[in-house]
């Protein structure tokens, strides 16, 4: 699972990094989130809009949905069974995205406690994971909401002691081919393959992370068990 993340760079940096444009109605809002929660509002780049980037909600709204709580539910979807469930196998057909972020946290078991770790590049730059995205009518006002799910696969031999799933990271070559809907969804399910373990690095953090309402650089600083 990932249900928490960071991004931290700038938007300055992401429209470099993705040559494209924030969306106008998103030029203002903030997007530097040392906390990056699920329901909250994150920058994707779609197959539809390649050329900008906009801010949709975590957790995937089926377009049927009755209403938006069932979001919470659908935070990730699973590399495994994403071309079977309802809720997701027209999106992986039709509706990709990515999901840019420098980091994610997970909670690895020790004993009777989840001690969380935070995960990212070595290099400390942004990278993206696979995801699908969905537009949904809110019936009471006709407004439309986007939302997106972040697709996770079994863990690679670097992850595996600390959680069994992961996140599906792509890397940068891989990324114009997964917003390519021409390609079949199998065909562009290779595209995902657990990073080498060289380009990750993990280390302890505090448990204030489990807060959804901390949200500062603190977080990511080492926590030693002796601080506890």
């Amino acid at each position: 699972m990932c249900g928490r993340a960071t991004l931290s760079k700038s938007k300055a940096a992401l429209e470099k990094r993705f040559r494209a444009k924030f969306s106008p109605i998103d030029e203002d809002q903030k997007i530097v989130n040392y906390n990056v929660a699920p329901t909250q509002l994150h920058p994707v780049i779609t197959n539809e809009n390649p050329d900008q980037i906009q801010l949709f909600k975590w957790g995937l709204i089926p377009f049927w949905a009755k209403d938006a709580k069932i979001g919470s539910r659908m935070i990730n979807s699973r590399i495994e069974t994403i071309t079977e469930k309802p809720s997701f196998r027209n999106a992986v057909k039709r509706r990709r995205c990515l999901v840019p972020f420098d980091g994610f946290y997970e909670w690895k078991k020790i004993d009777n406690r989840k001690q969380p770790y935070y995960i990212h590049l070595r290099t400390k730059e942004v990278f993206t994971m696979a995801g699908i995205w969905e537009k949904w009518k809110n019936p009471e006002n006709d407004q439309p909401v986007y939302s997106f799910s972040v697709i996770t696969q079994s863990p690679s031999k670097f992850m595996a002691p600390i959680h069994d799933r992961m996140p599906a990271i792509l890397l940068p070559e891989a990324e114009a081919k997964w917003l390519d809907i021409s390609i079949p969804p199998q065909e562009a399910l290779q595209l995902i393959r657990p990073l080498e373990d060289d380009l990750l690095a993990a280390y302890p953090v505090s448990n204030q992370v489990n807060r959804v309402s901390e949200n500062n650089p603190e977080l990511l600083v080492p926590f030693s068990p002796d601080q506890a």
